[in-house]
């Protein structure tokens, strides 16, 4: 059976078809870009639409689960999570991504991968210093690093390459995570995708 543009189901379809995207929040530990992620999304899902947030902990432990934390396998864990991203954006979701993915290269291949598929993607750097992130330490991760319990710590004593042009830079430390969140939508208005 074919249809045409005049028929119903054709026309319910396009009605239907809403542009997703991928907002990648990278930076480093207890920078707030889950609790940005989160402000977000309760304001996008208040307007109607389609969001998921892909924490990096539950990707962790449930799509990442035996990976550790060496450059390979950090590229590893970053390129599933960009995989899925695109999966879901390029079905109409606005997927909030707040992981710290620590290499350029990564992200790199993250966004040209959204590029081939023509999907939205906009990377955000949540440019919280290395001083207040310690002194928030959500998970005690900076505590634990200091005492020699684990090392390896992002932007500690392993790299965090932040980004050199992305799309837009939060210094969450300079303000409340509303307007943290108000500029991310801002930037979303902008490019349509809000």
């Amino acid at each position: 059976m074919t249809t045409t543009d005049d028929d119903p189901t054709t026309l319910n379809h396009r009605e239907k078809h809403v542009t997703g995207a991928t907002i990648w929040l990278t930076g480093l530990p207890s920078a707030g870009k889950t609790t940005i992620a989160y402000e977000l999304a309760g304001r996008l899902r208040d307007e109607g639409h389609r969001v998921e947030v892909l924490d990096g902990d539950e990707i962790r432990e449930f799509l990442s689960a035996g990976l550790g934390f060496s450059r390979e396998d950090r590229h590893t864990n970053v390129q599933r999570i960009g995989f899925v991203a695109e999966l879901l954006a390029s079905n109409g979701v606005h997927v909030l991504v707040p992981v710290i993915a620590p290499y350029a290269d990564s992200r790199e291949a993250v966004r040209k991968r959204h590029g081939a598929e023509g999907t939205p993607y906009v990377e955000v750097h949540v440019a919280t210093p290395v001083e207040v992130c310690s002194e928030r330490d959500v998970k005690g991760l900076y505590a634990k690093q200091a005492a020699g319990e684990i090392s390896g710590l992002t932007g500690v004593d392993d790299p965090y390459e932040e980004p050199e042009s992305p799309d837009l830079r939060i210094e969450s430390h300079t303000q409340t995570v509303q307007e943290s969140a108000a500029s991310l939508y801002a930037l979303l208005s902008e490019r349509g995708l809000a």
